[in-house]
C-alpha cells in the first residue's frame, strides 16, 4: 500500500510540475490569454488533472511565476554561501540576475512579464534583496531608512535592466549590470568607490551556467 501510494505521489507531482513548466512557456511568450485547454494540451495532461492542482489558470500562473523565482532565488543562495559582506551578497546577486537576462532569456521573460511579482512576492529574489539590504543596513553598509521604498528602487531598476538588454541585443551585456549595479549600491548609500570596488570582482557565473525554469517547478 505505501508503494502505491509513493507512486501516486510521485505521478501527481510529475503532472504539477509539467503544468507549472507550460504555464512559465506561455508567460514567457506573453500568452496570458490562453485557454486551459491549450496548456493541459502543452503539459501533455488531461483537462480533470488540470483542476486537480489549480482553480484557475491565474492561480497557475502565480505558482508558475512563484516556482520560478523561487529556483532563482536557491541558486543564488547556493553562489553566496562563502561571503560575509550583506552589501557583497547583495551586489552579486544583483549582477549575477543582470546577467542571466542574457544567458536565460526565456527565464527573464517571465520575470519580466511577472510585473509586480518582482516586489510583491514571498518567494525568490524579493525576500532574499530585502534580507540582504536590511542586513547591510545593519552593519552600517548602506544607509536606508525605508526598505519596503529601497525594495521598490531594486526592482524597479531589474526590471528596466532585464527590459533594455533583451531590447538591445548588441549592448554589451556584463558592463550594463555592472553600471547598473553601481548606480542602484550608492542609492542605497554606498560610496560609489566602494560600489565599483564590488562591481570589479569576478562573478561566479560563466556561460555554460543554466537556471533551467522548466525544471522550476518540480518540488
Amino acid at each position: 500500500m505505501p508503494a502505491a501510494v509513493n507512486r501516486l505521489e510521485r505521478r501527481k507531482a510529475r503532472t504539477r510540475s509539467a503544468l507549472i513548466a507550460a504555464g512559465q512557456r506561455f508567460i514567457a511568450e506573453g500568452k496570458l490569454n490562453v485557454p486551459i485547454l491549450e496548456i493541459t494540451q502543452a503539459a501533455d495532461v488531461g483537462m480533470g488533472s488540470f483542476y486537480n492542482h489549480f482553480d484557475s489558470k491565474e492561480e497557475l500562473f502565480v505558482a508558475a511565476v512563484d516556482s520560478a523565482l523561487e529556483s532563482l532565488g536557491d541558486y543564488l543562495d547556493s553562489l553566496g554561501t562563502e561571503l560575509d559582506d550583506p552589501a557583497e551578497i547583495f551586489a552579486q546577486s544583483f549582477r549575477i540576475v543582470g546577467r542571466l537576462f542574457r544567458l536565460q532569456p526565456e527565464l527573464s521573460r517571465v520575470l519580466i512579464h511577472s510585473g509586480t511579482s518582482l516586489i510583491e512576492s514571498g518567494h525568490g529574489l524579493a525576500p532574499r534583496a530585502a534580507r540582504d539590504v536590511a542586513a547591510a543596513v545593519n552593519e552600517g553598509r548602506f544607509v536606508v531608512e525605508d526598505i519596503d521604498l529601497a525594495m521598490a528602487l531594486v526592482s524597479g531598476s531589474l526590471f528596466g535592466l532585464g527590459r533594455l538588454l533583451l531590447q538591445q541585443p548588441d549592448r554589451d551585456g556584463a558592463q550594463t549590470v555592472d553600471e547598473m549595479t553601481i548606480g542602484v549600491l550608492v542609492a542605497l548609500g554606498l560610496p560609489r568607490g566602494e560600489a565599483q570596488a564590488l562591481c570589479s570582482k569576478p562573478v561566479p557565473l560563466d556561460a555554460g551556467t543554466s537556471v533551467d525554469i522548466a525544471d522550476a517547478g518540480s518540488d
